[in-house]
């Protein structure tokens, strides 16, 4: 069983356990504590892991420490404006170090691709639906109005993300997007108020599935419809780990799903060389083809290049229901397309590639290769324009 603990109050578990750190049949040696933050959505993909870890290990004792990071504590400021990169981490980060905890479960679309020195990503655990999830106002809803596309010029869309803003823009100039901030529910709250503030949000589909609430997501976006790519990691859950720490690396070797894990670390690569983050419109979609399709098309890429928004077109990919089978059944080729947009939409470099990629070293150099055609593409310069004017603003802000 695992005992959820809170900081604030240590005395108090969230959950019954047959099993404390007070018991005397539980060794310290057997009781793993977990880092993570308290939103309900971190609690229960923690709680996923630590049954993972229970199922592996049956005499360990997952132990959940939860607590706020910095962008929890403020849910006004937009993600973009924050100067940190680490606004999820940093405080995780801190206990991981002091080793008063042995892991710390992330949303791997938060966890920032270059880690604190002595850090690493044990795993990445098996991957829940990447999309990103339109949920329309119920009585949007109620009139069958399910889609953006069904959205009337000037209708306003919540998201706290710039990759989706800067994709939606392209493909819906008449809506106006307005940032939306806090929990999953808190968000789904301002969605379903009256006087009305927001007609529809666009939300991740692995939280909203996880917590149970699939129901409220009226479509899904891809590329291929809606335009728009998932950020780097999105629907993946990463658990960081002590570089040094040959235990808890056992442990992820064992919990950890490899095919996800490969996807994550070519999509990781390909943001750490672009330095992106959370701020930067980065949207990338990878796919696993099944074995029957393996090797054949060619590993070449296809639509690179700096283009006004209103000229890009469809790519190649493989089917949705490709991703929801089986790990056995995928074969060791993967296809990731990649966009780098700028922030009103106008400006974009995208590319595909496709590779057999049998190793996490070999994911890791995938990640880096598409990454460094989309710089060849143009790529370079969106970014320069993108930080330029956050510098910019950051000066004012401060004046």
């Amino acid at each position: 069983m695992t005992t959820v603990i809170l900081p604030s109050d240590p005395a108090t578990p969230l959950e019954a356990s047959t099993k404390t750190p007070a018991d005397p049949t539980t060794s310290h040696e057997n009781i793993i504590r977990i880092a993570t933050r308290k939103s309900t959505l971190a609690r229960c993909q923690t709680s996923l892991v630590a049954s993972m870890v229970t199922k592996a290990f049956p005499h360990l004792t997952p132990q959940v420490i939860a607590l706020d990071t910095t962008a929890d504590l403020d849910k006004i400021t937009p993600l973009h404006s924050f100067n940190a990169k680490a606004l999820w981490t940093t405080e995780l980060e801190d206990l991981l170090e002091r080793k008063e905890v042995d892991m710390i479960v992330h949303s791997l679309k938060d966890m920032p691709t270059q880690l604190p020195k002595g850090m690493v990503l044990g795993c990445v655990t098996s991957r829940e639906d990447a999309r990103d999830a339109v949920c329309m106002h119920p009585r949007l809803e109620e009139q069958g109005i399910k889609s953006l596309g069904q959205l009337p010029d000037g209708a306003v869309v919540g998201t706290s993300s710039l990759r989706r803003t800067a994709q939606l823009k392209r493909k819906y100039p008449g809506l106006v997007f307005k940032d939306a901030r806090g929990n999953l529910g808190t968000r789904l709250a301002k969605l379903d108020a009256e006087p009305r503030e927001f007609d529809a949000l666009i939300l991740a589909a692995a939280g909203l599935k996880r917590l149970g609430w699939d129901r409220r997501i009226t479509s899904l976006l891809t590329w291929e419809e809606g335009g728009v790519m998932h950020a780097v990691g999105q629907g993946g859950l990463g658990v960081e780990i002590r570089g040094d720490d040959e235990r808890m690396r056992e442990v992820c070797e064992a919990i950890g799903a490899e095919k996800d894990w490969r996807a994550a670390l070519a999509e990781r690569s390909l943001m750490r060389t672009l330095e992106g983050g959370c701020s930067v419109p980065i949207g990338v979609q990878t796919t696993w083809v099944k074995k029957t399709r393996a090797l054949a098309a060619s590993s070449g890429g296809v639509g690179v290049g700096a283009k006004p928004a209103e000229d890009y077109h469809k790519l190649s990919g493989v089917a949705k229901e490709d991703e929801d089978k089986e790990e056995d059944e995928r074969s060791d080729e993967l296809i990731m397309q990649a966009v780098v947009i700028s922030l009103d939409g106008q400006q974009a470099v995208e590319t595909e590639m496709r590779r057999m990629i049998r190793s996490r070293e070999e994911a890791d150099q995938f990640g880096w290769d598409i990454a460094q055609r989309l710089v060849e593409g143009g790529a370079a310069k969106i970014l320069e324009e993108i930080n330029l004017n956050r510098a910019i603003i950051e000066k004012q802000d401060g004046a």
